[in-house]
């Protein structure tokens, strides 16, 4: 008698499973990847022992961003080996690490140990997750699109929640445990449901695109260096201006490498990366109850309303928008020029609900331009533009915080220390303005560039390719059986509370282990 074989269910058949169990896990994992970035130690400096050097404490604790920076490159290359799925799971189990090892945290070099171990994981996490959506349904590109624009949008309220009422210093470093595994047991689910459904294979980068991430190691190295050059005392404003506006220009120049759909993306990255996270996290700290606003309380209706607002928009962009739809990205842009705008109009604002105009603005501007721009790229292209958009976010808060250093010299009373931050902040929304607006005329122009060098093709054969219009590489010809014969051409997270001038302790720390709450009452 024959045995028939042994069927597999038709749910593990079904890809549906890997796609939602994936979509949990980047709205779990992503938000608690970029949580890392803020650097939130002096909001609960009275916490801290008397025997540790706080401003040193202070300075360690900020070296999860750079961390991160320089892992996410690293991280996409290695996806050409690793599974992605090992690589995401990695990522959560040094999160999770670094979360138990935080409770243990009594010195400045465990502090600083604790902070770049969960860098580490955080930046193997973001590539990850991207690599990961490539593979599946064009919708999980649009979720993580949404989810990663919501995430640096309310990175900083995130950090400062759980210190409401904080009893201990280290919650700092521990900040969401529950989130944390919950997002650790989504992935153990995840890389179960992928081994019973075979093992699918996750697209990465090519030989290339090895090279531009290998690259993309560099600027990140030198901001990382910046940044922590800039934390110690006897910085003036002038020069860590000086070296943001350097370190930008560098992100945008690297951004110029690749065809037209990259460079799209790459600007696109870079724009989100420097004017999102740092506006977002200035315009909370301004609107705290010390000084005047609603307290995080009155933020979350904002938020809410405007990560809805975001997410639906990645949706809407990749169901409905056609794919040569590339000025969707440069509106986009926009979107986040008129957002920041508003902020100079609306901001401070003692009502929360009025913070749903320029959030709103700022995220669903971020997502629908990346969105657009992921679709016509490859993973390789995606994930090193990714790089850059990290990068520039502690570019984004060294010009920041170059910028509250020279508007907040000469201060010497609480009430002018307010104006000063408030000050501060419309300068930086000016600033942040200007940025986008160079960085839609630069792709523009790069743009119109490569579509005038490309070779005109007035009738394309059967034997003749055709040409796309922004890559400006001439098309490879083909025989009539189809192959190919001729190959182609190949921070200011707070303010200075002294008010002298000198750098914070890492870019988003003030120095004296001082609030924004502390120095506006002194």
């Amino acid at each position: 008698m024959t045995v028939p074989p042994i069927q597999r269910s038709a749910g593990l058949r079904s890809p549906w499973l890997l796609d939602v169990t994936l979509g949990l896990l980047v709205v779990a994992a992503l938000p608690l990847a970029i949580v890392t970035i803020p650097n939130t130690l002096s909001v609960v400096a009275k916490l801290l022992p008397g025997d540790i050097d706080q401003v040193g404490l202070m300075r360690t604790h900020g070296l999860a961003l750079p961390a991160l920076m320089l892992t996410v490159p690293l991280a996409a290359v290695a996806l050409r080996r690793a599974k992605v799925a090992h690589v995401l799971l990695g990522g959560l189990v040094l999160v999770a690490l670094s979360e138990v090892a935080g409770g243990f945290a009594g010195s400045e070099l465990i502090v600083g140990a604790v902070r770049v171990l969960r860098g580490i994981g955080a930046g193997l996490i973001v590539p990850a997750t991207l690599a990961a959506v490539w593979g599946r349904g064009p919708m999980l590109r649009a979720l993580w699109a949404g989810v990663f624009s919501l995430s640096l949008l309310a990175a900083q309220a995130l950090a400062l929640w759980p210190l409401d009422k904080a009893s201990s210093w280290r919650v700092t470093l521990q900040p969401y445990p529950m989130l944390t595994g919950i997002a650790l047991a989504l992935a153990g689910a995840y890389v179960i449901v992928w081994i019973l459904l075979g093992r699918p294979d996750a697209p990465g980068p090519d030989d290339g695109e090895r090279r531009r991430l290998l690259l993309a190691v560099l600027p990140a190295a030198g901001i990382a260096v910046v940044g922590i050059s800039t934390a110690t005392a006897g910085w003036r404003a002038m020069p860590v201006i000086l070296l943001a506006v350097l370190a930008v220009a560098g992100l945008l120049a690297l951004a110029s490498i690749g065809t037209g759909e990259s460079r799209t993306l790459a600007y696109s990255m870079v724009a989100v990366g420097v004017v999102l996270l740092p506006s977002a996290a200035q315009v909370t700290l301004v609107e705290m109850g010390g000084l005047g606003g609603p307290g995080l309380k009155g933020l979350w209706i904002p938020y809410g309303v405007a990560g809805v607002l975001a997410v639906g928009a990645s949706v809407a962009v990749r169901r409905l928008a056609p794919a040569s739809a590339r000025w969707l990205a440069p509106l986009g842009l926009l979107a986040m020029v008129v957002g920041l705008c508003s902020v100079r109009l609306m901001v401070p604002s003692a009502v929360g609900l009025v913070l749903v105009v320029p959030f709103s603005l700022l995220v669903v501007g971020a997502a629908v331009a990346l969105t657009s721009a992921l679709q016509e790229v490859g993973v390789g292209a995606a994930v090193f533009g990714l790089s850059l958009g990290l990068a520039g976010v502690l570019a984004g808060f060294l010009l920041g915080t170059g910028v509250q250093m020279a508007m907040l010299a000469g201060v010497s009373s609480a009430q002018e220390l307010v104006d000063s931050f408030v000050g501060a902040l419309h300068a930086w929304a000016l600033v942040g303005g200007f940025f986008v607006v160079v960085v839609i005329v630069l792709a523009a122009v790069t743009a119109r560039r490569s579509a005038k060098n490309a070779p005109h093709v007035p009738c394309a054969g059967p034997g003749v390719a055709a040409v796309d219009e922004t890559d400006g590489d001439p098309p490879a010809e083909t025989s009539p059986r189809g192959s190919a014969s001729v190959p182609p051409a190949g921070a200011f997270d707070e303010v200075d509370a002294q008010g002298d001038g000198e750098a914070d302790p890492l870019p988003g720390v003030p120095p004296q282990g001082r609030s924004p709450e502390d120095a506006a009452s002194s």
